[in-house]
């Protein structure tokens, strides 16, 4: 599944929001979020970013006896070049793999027209390989939740990127107090 979206917010503005979007009130899911490492490519100047989310979500009746638990372990790759203006993102689920491979691309471009906006695509694989009849029935309901997950991951960075605004206008008005304030 492939979707493409915007935002009328600036690169840096998006791509702040998104390494900052947990928690928020839309993403009650996600239990927590750990940075295994973070460091700067020698050879690009990239910032690369690895996280551990963990989150949990309700099992449906039918797979109860296949899986234990309703946590999940998500391992995110990001990679943001400040001078191209792109972050990607990649996740993909490390526990419940033998039920089902879930992997995500998101792609955050500045857009090149416009400065105030940036371009998303978001490149979603969702693959079951554990027979029995049940491959289709596994990705049918995993893709349907994804979906709705999606819709609410949308209103989480727009919450974000409300917050992330806002601090800045308040950032910018202390700022401009400071200068105007007789000293």
């Amino acid at each position: 599944m492939v979707k493409f979206y915007q935002h009328s917010y600036s690169w840096n503005t998006v791509s702040y929001a998104f390494l900052t979007r947990y928690p928020n009130p839309f993403a009650t899911h996600v239990l927590s979020v750990d940075t295994l490492d973070h460091r700067i490519d020698t050879g690009t100047g990239d910032l690369l970013i690895t996280r551990l989310l963990r989150k949990t979500n309700s099992v449906p009746r039918w797979a109860r006896g296949i899986m234990r638990g309703n946590d999940a372990y998500i391992l995110e790759e990001v990679r943001v070049n400040p001078d191209a203006g792109t972050l990607v993102s990649k996740t993909r689920n490390i526990t419940h793999t033998r039920l089902m491979k879930v992997e995500e691309r998101q792609f955050l471009l500045a857009d090149k027209d416009n400065s105030s906006h940036t371009l998303c695509r978001n490149e979603t694989s969702i693959v079951s390989n554990i027979g029995y009849g049940l491959n289709s029935k596994i990705e049918n309901f995993s893709l349907s939740r994804f979906t709705d997950n999606l819709a609410k991951s949308r209103k989480g960075m727009l919450y974000v990127l409300d917050l992330a605004q806002r601090k800045g206008l308040f950032r910018q008005r202390l700022k401009l107090e400071e200068q105007l304030s007789p000293s």
